[in-house]
């Protein structure tokens, strides 16, 4: 695995190493010890999920507040995304600065993302597949949405053919100035 920093602090690129023959491919997805030795941080994941979604969809800017707040490692197994995170970290000199990368099945890329961000995508192929694995149970009770155009964040989302598809939750999602009210209360 080759893990490549970022300009936001602990946030990561992930690229395994893939081994291919006439079978097909094998690669390591994730090692707690290497990601520990090459990054410096320490992650244990208790949860993995998986979404499929069409074309157009967009979900997010989602995040877990406070003790149910969560790290997460993403990957695309089928079809490609643009994934998108915020540092919504009071403390964090990189705050409210948003960061974008292409995640597809074909270049394998991973993002480890650090708890307390914003995190979501636009799918930009048909049946795309989903993955994340996350270092602390989700809490319905804890969970926040960041509207996914928000002036303050500045994502660049590509433009699609047609819409975005999104749930009423993402349409509703809040501001920035309102996410970090309720997050630091």
């Amino acid at each position: 695995m080759r893990y490549f920093s970022t300009e936001i602090k602990d946030l990561w690129i992930c690229q395994p190493d893939v081994f291919e023959d006439g079978r097909g491919h094998f690669y390591e997805a994730f090692n707690r010890a290497d990601f520990h030795k090459n990054t410096g941080l320490d992650v244990d994941f208790v949860q993995q999920n998986q979404s499929k979604s069409a074309y157009g969809t967009l979900r997010g800017m989602h995040l877990q507040m406070g003790e149910s707040s969560q790290a997460k490692l993403i990957r695309v197994i089928q079809g490609e995304v643009l994934d998108a995170v915020v540092d919504m970290r009071r403390d964090s000199p990189t705050f409210g600065k948003s960061y974008t990368v292409l995640l597809t099945a074909e270049n394998r890329t991973q993002l480890f993302v650090p708890r307390y961000f914003a995190h979501g995508f636009l799918v930009l192929k048909p049946e795309t597949v989903f993955v994340y694995s996350c270092d602390n149970y989700y809490n319905k009770s804890a969970d926040i949405t960041l509207n996914y155009k928000d002036p303050v964040a500045k994502i660049e989302w590509p433009e699609i053919e047609g819409d975005h598809i999104l749930s009423e939750k993402d349409t509703l999602g809040l501001e920035f100035n309102a996410v970090i009210e309720r997050m630091y209360a």
